[in-house]
This record gives structure tokens, sequence and C-alpha cells, in this order.
């Protein structure tokens, strides 16, 4: 591993975030790289009020300036609907945080070097995944470029250890020890962990005021359900209960829809990238909407083997983005593939919200490939006579295999 010369440090770019790890980081940088000049660069993908009272809180922990990036559109348009329409998933996450590194990464690489940085910083821990899609992210637009990583150095050992660090520097925080869940928010998802969450056998705390940010329990939902209709085009989301927007509105609409009704919630032991497993519990109310609508589109839409086939590629999609590798020739040859398979995703899509349920409630398609004509119980053109020539032909292997072991038997 290449060590970083400290004396050639006069400028760093800092991903800040305004949370725990980034603020404490500005002064740590200025005390151990000879008082480097930080710029610190937060990216805008929806974390809302996190964004509020960021610079002055940068310039007086020692920061030079702030960038504050609007990155929203460009999220939502070519790392989460991309994402969506390959049905990606991780082991049933939703991917909120995988797919925004790349997105605020790369905008940070673009800072940095306009800015003539000498490294680049993140507040990563060296525990988790972000730091590898951080990293390889920066690795694909500035492969020179040096990176810090303080988790990786400094002697901090725990976040109650950050916590000691910040009221020693007069860093002021927004968390206390009691509330310190580690969080990541965005306009996609929002993600707890730690805490009592560190106990699998612990059940989360969806009832306990303050701890579901984006939604309710699904106990506290309305007793009543809740329709939304989606059109698509190409799947991708064009409209929502017959008004035409943005995606990026339409997955900011979906979310207050589908946070009033329960849904969207996950609490899965999953699989990092680094080795571990880790608990985590995931608020994603309008993505689990808009990846349920898509789905339901191309049930009728996309041929058997097409769709089946989609459906393999989708975890590698979905490993490819978690494991931080979005810029890679696999993960554009792959969504290739997905643009295709959307060219007749083109339809609308009814559903019915009830209690942190999705009830299929209908599903029209120009290009759809169900014929009720054929399908039907009823009276049709269907010769079913024809079944038994295919079955014939379809188990000739098994017919074989079956009369050679019962000639053997007899030897």
């Amino acid at each position: 591993m290449k060590v970083i010369d400290k004396q050639k440090i006069k400028k760093v770019a800092l991903a800040y975030s305004g949370g725990l790890d980034t603020s404490i980081i500005i002064p740590w940088l200025k005390e151990n790289y000879n008082n480097c000049e930080v710029i610190a660069i937060s990216g805008n993908v929806g974390q809302a009020d996190e964004l509020e009272g960021l610079e002055e809180k940068a310039l007086k922990t020692g920061a030079s300036k702030l960038y504050v990036l609007d990155l929203c559109d460009d999220y939502v348009d070519n790392y989460i609907i991309p994402t969506m329409k390959a049905g990606a998933i991780y082991e049933e996450y939703l991917l909120g945080t995988s797919h925004a590194r790349p997105c605020i990464a790369k905008a940070l690489v673009e800072v940095a070097l306009k800015e003539g940085c000498d490294a680049i910083c993140h507040g990563c821990t060296g525990k988790g995944n972000d730091q590898v899609r951080f990293e390889l992210t920066i690795k694909a637009f500035a492969p020179d470029m040096p990176i810090i990583a303080p988790w990786r150095e400094w002697d901090i050992k725990s976040r109650e250890e950050e916590i000691d660090y910040a009221e020693a520097h007069g860093v002021p925080l927004k968390i206390n020890r009691e509330t310190n869940y580690s969080k990541d928010k965005n306009l996609w998802h929002l993600s707890h962990e730690g805490l009592d969450l560190e106990d699998t056998g612990n059940e989360p705390q969806y009832e306990k005021p303050g701890f579901l940010e984006m939604g309710v329990s699904p106990i506290m939902a309305p007793d009543k359900p809740t329709y939304v209709e989606l059109d698509f085009v190409e799947g991708a989301p064009v409209a929502l209960n017959g008004e035409k927007m943005s995606a990026k509105d339409i997955i900011l609409a979906l979310n207050k829809i589908g946070g009033e009704n329960g849904i969207g919630l996950l609490d899965i032991v999953e699989n990092r990238l680094v080795g571990m497993k880790c608990r985590g519990v995931y608020e994603t109310p309008g993505g689990a909407i808009l990846y349920k609508a898509h789905s339901v589109l191309e049930s009728i839409c996309l041929d058997k083997y097409t769709l089946h086939e989609k459906q393999k590629l989708a975890i590698t999609f979905g490993e490819l983005v978690y494991n931080g590798q979005w810029f890679t020739p696999l993960r554009e040859a792959l969504s290739a593939f997905v643009d295709k398979t959307q060219e007749t995703v083109t339809g609308k899509v009814r559903l019915k919200l009830y209690k942190g349920n999705m009830i299929n409630a209908g599903v029209w398609s120009d290009y759809s490939l169900y014929s009720e004509e054929i399908a039907t119980f009823g009276e049709s053109d269907y010769d079913q006579s024809q079944a038994a020539g295919f079955i014939n032909l379809f188990g000739l292997p098994i017919t074989v295999k079956a009369m050679v072991d019962k000639k053997n038997a007899k030897c």
C-alpha cells in the first residue's frame, strides 16, 4: 500500500455530510496533515434537513469553503432508475446507500480536480462497504489521486470516542449518546444501524416515536386502503395517479403515500463486502412501491425467457452496485441489456396499499403478452390435443432413462 507523503498535502477535498464522522475529520485533518486547507464537499441526494446549517458548521470547524452540490436529478435518473429497471436488489435491500455513493464520489472528484486538491478524504469506516464504493469511483476518475481514510489511521475506536473528540474540539453535534444510531438518508431511503439493533434478538422499535422518519409502523397505518396508479414508459415511471411528473417527484410523492401506509420497512442481517454480517433496518417506502409496480408490469410485457434471464442477471447487477462497481464495463453492459428489455415495458399499474402490504389491483399495457382468449378456462381456439405431442417430446429424455433403468434392473 502506497504511503501518503503528508508534507505534500496542502489542500484536501473532504466528502462532507455534517454527520459525526465528517464533522470531526475537519479538525483532525488540520491537526494531522500540516494544517492543510480543507474543502468540504456535500452532495445533496435528498437528505433534506440534514443540509441545514451545514456551511456555518463546516467553516466553524475549520473548512475554508463548502460546496453543496445538487445531485438529486442525477442520482435519480442515472443511478436509481437504471437499478430499478434492472430489478436489482441485494439480499432484499433496495441499495439506497449503495448507488448514492458513486453519484456523490464522481461529483467529489470533479470538484477536487477543479480546486487543485492534493488528496481526497472520506469518513467511511474500515469495516463498511462505503469505503470501497467511494474509492473505486475515485479510482475510475482520478486514478492517481491520494485517498485519506481517517478511520484506517486514527486511534479512535468507537462512535463514543468520536463524540468525546467532538466535545473536546467544540464540534457541534445533532446527536447524543442515547440516540446515536448510525444513519444514512437520501431521497430513496433511510438506514438505521447500531445501538439495540446490534443484538439480532431485539425487535426494531417501529412504534417508538422518532425511530421511523419516513413513515409509520404498519400497526399505526390507516385502517383503509390507499390506491396508487403508476404509468411507465420503457421501464421508467412517468406519471402518478394520472399526473405526469419527473421520476424524482414521483419518488418523493410515493415516499409520502407509502410512508403513511407503513410500506417499505426492511429488517435484515446482510453480508457485507468486507466479509462480516451486519444488521440494518431500512425505510424505502417509495422505492418499494416503484419496484413492485415495475415488476407487475414486466410480468405481462416480457416473454418468459427474457424475464427469467433478466432475473438471474439482476443478482449480478445488485452485487455490482452493492460492491461499489458501478463504473465498470460489466455494469455498463448489463445496463445495455436491461435497456433493451425495457423497450416494451410501457403501461399502467394499480396497487392497493394497506398496512405495509402492496396488493395488485390491475395492470394494463398495449404490449401485453397475456391473451385472455388463449388463457381462458372457457371456450377458446386453443387446441388442447396438441399438448400430448409436446409432453411426449419434452419428456423423451425421462422416458428413455426409465427404459434403460428398467432393462438394466433385469440383468
